[in-house]
């Protein structure tokens, strides 16, 4: 059943038309991924969904009745109110009717012999009852600590939500919008701000997500994930693609060639006629006159195909102007810290010539502060960097801090490079998309993703045998994340870089490395080589290198101690799960006792009854702060 339906949707700002007829349906319980490059229109659309923009032409129709959310709807957060309190109050109704239901079991009480007032009371009861569990009242809290848990809240819970980092307001907007449990979601980047541990737990929420999904995202591995289908914006309309980002890809691919190729032969045919009519107008014969007449009604009448197109796209490589030696880098015990936190200490590493490394963990860990370490932008509080022979260090900043506002693009690139030719600085910006008078703009005018481009041709034209890239496909399009992608693959130095973009780790990387509590962990392989051995709970490659037979042994005991803990407490957690869902099928049939007015024709037993139920949800809320407790 088709619950959105946009028709011929057109939008301009001023003399630039953003949206040009687009049109598209979104089926119920479908999820469909939305990309386009940036300034595409992708968020523009969505706001004419929502309403919050007003097309200029066109219609955008939802099923009537339809509860949609949207991210951006959900910012409002009550001054005072708790994260938990924040969350908690989607489920206000639910505390309505539990309130009312607590009520009615009082005056049931009350009123054991008045058996009128008891069938009343009863019927409203009975009633409450089964609004509850249609709306799957049991389960709220548990749904709540689940999201506190999946989006890493479950430490601010008790915490102000007014005194929350704007990352955190996010987290806590999109996890009240999950518990609204729309029937449809709207999602612009709901990645950002989330680490891979809270991207996992949303994807694999929305996979089991009842209601029909429509999100913009520009993390392809997410999409891969989430998407059953795929819309493009491109040239301000609009095309969809059955399967994931990945077969959307490759049917995208096919569709441009099966365009082109179209597109050649039409107007190879084109041509021909042409040519043809330009001869028997050359003869200039009656005959052959009337014959060119003919043709040209007959071209006249054909349906021209217009050439396919694609967004102007990135291209460019890097390059090296020297090789290193064998070892590239060796750090002995080194520590970082700020005030009393601790980001790291005693982290040792050694990488060598051509080492392709992801570097991952959760925000805040001290990814982007271990990569200025190494470049010496931030001072270690102790510790040996040791950089081998011949190393040539070239280091993106995913903030572009380096960038100078008062200058143009032009100006700071060529600053960077003055022995070059201008004619080979701008054929160098015109791979990165800065042609004619783009050079000219200045650095201050320049969006994310314009002063990433910027940042790019500088590093390329260094031709460094060793990167540091700090989040390089951020404020990237995906055509530029593809582009990037392919210039790493054939790049012969060392790579080192921090990155939440699984798609790219999985394209470049050969090793990840995990920081995480102050310690680097090693894993051999791409980042689905290493999620897996991590949900397999196996050992990182190379943790024992080194280590004596009896510290290997002791190593394995203490493995083998934290294994047997983790069993333990997963069977405690699943033994909770089974006496919390007894305990709430017992409450369940007190509850329906009690709306019976039979039970109430005797009041001892009914009063009985009502102490029962009233101890039976104690236990309840006693089993799921001890099952919390465990889980966490």
């Amino acid at each position: 059943m088709i619950i959105l339906a946009v028709q011929d949707v057109s939008k301009s700002f001023g003399t630039h038309e953003v949206l040009k007829h687009v049109s598209f349906t979104l089926q119920e319980q479908e999820r469909m991924g939305m990309v386009g490059v940036n300034g595409s229109g992708k968020s523009t659309l969505m706001k004419i969904i929502i309403g919050e923009e007003t097309a200029d032409n066109g219609t955008v129709s939802i099923q009537k009745g339809l509860q949609v959310g949207y991210l951006a709807q959900q910012g409002e957060l009550k001054g005072g109110e708790t994260v938990r309190e924040a969350l908690e109050s989607v489920f206000e109704p639910l505390v309505r009717i539990e309130t009312e239901m607590r009520e009615l079991e009082q005056q049931m009480a009350e009123h054991g012999e008045d058996a009128e007032m008891l069938r009343r009371l009863g019927g409203r009861y009975d009633a409450l009852t089964r609004e509850y569990e249609r709306k799957d009242g049991y389960s709220w809290r548990s749904r709540t600590n689940g999201v506190l848990k999946g989006l890493k809240l479950w430490e601010h819970q008790d915490m102000p939500a007014d005194r929350l980092s704007g990352g955190e307001r996010t987290r806590l907007c999109l996890g009240r919008m999950l518990l609204t449990a729309p029937d449809l979601l709207l999602l612009d980047e709901p990645t950002n701000h989330l680490d891979l541990k809270s991207i996992a737990w949303l994807e694999e929420f929305l996979q089991g997500y009842r209601g029909a999904v429509l999100v913009i995202s520009h993390d392809r591995y997410f999409l891969d994930h989430v998407c059953g289908r795929m819309a493009e914006l491109i040239m301000g309309t609009v095309e969809t693609y059955t399967g994931n980002y990945t077969q959307y890809l490759e049917k995208r691919t096919e569709v441009y060639e099966t365009r082109m190729k179209a597109w050649q032969m039409q107007q190879k045919e084109i041509a021909r006629q042409e040519a043809v009519i330009a001869m028997y107008r050359r003869f200039n014969r009656e005959k052959s006159i009337r014959l060119a007449e003919s043709r040209e009604k007959r071209l006249e009448k054909i349906e021209r195909l217009e050439k396919p197109q694609e967004e102007g796209s990135v291209h460019f490589r890097f390059e090296t102007r020297r090789q290193t030696g064998e070892d590239v880098l060796r750090t002995e015990g080194l520590r970082k810290g700020f005030g009393e936190k601790t980001l790291f200490s005693e982290l040792n590493m050694h990488i060598r010539a051509g080492e392709r490394i992801a570097l991952i963990g959760d925000n805040g860990t001290g990814k982007s502060t271990l990569l200025k370490c190494l470049t010496g932008i931030e001072k270690p509080d102790g510790g040996l960097i040791r950089w081998g022979t011949g190393v040539d260090i070239g280091y993106y900043d995913q903030h572009q801090a380096g960038l100078k506002d008062d200058k143009t693009v032009l100006d700071e690139v060529w600053d960077r490079f003055p022995r070059m030719e201008q004619y080979e600085i701008r054929g160098a910006l015109g791979m990165f998309l800065f042609t004619g008078d783009d050079v000219f703009a200045p650095v201050s005018t320049l969006s994310g993703g314009e002063k990433g481009r910027v940042a790019l041709t500088e590093l390329m034209l260094r031709k460094d045998n060793v990167l540091l890239l700090d989040e390089p496909t951020n404020h990237l399009d995906m055509d530029s994340r593809e582009v990037l992608e392919s210039a790493l693959a054939d790049y012969a130095g060392t790579i080192i870089a921090v990155s939440h973009d699984r798609y790219f780790i999985n394209r470049f990387a050969e090793k990840v490395c995990v920081l995480e509590d102050g310690t680097l962990k090693e894993y051999l392989g791409n980042y689905d080589s290493y999620f897996e051995k991590v949900r397999r709970a196996e050992e990182p490659d190379g943790e024992t290198a080194g280590m004596t037979r009896t510290a290997m042994d002791k190593e394995k005991r203490k493995s083998r101690e934290e294994q047997q803990r983790i069993r333990e407490a997963q069977e405690q957690v699943k033994a909770l799960e089974k006496r919390i869902a007894e305990a709430e099928q017992d409450a369940a049939k007190l509850e329906a006792e009690l709306a019976d007015p039979e039970t109430w024709k005797n009041p001892g037993d009914a009063a009985e009854k009502t102490k029962q139920y009233n101890a039976m949800k104690d236990e309840i809320e006693r089993l799921y702060e001890e099952w919390a407790e465990i889980s966490g």
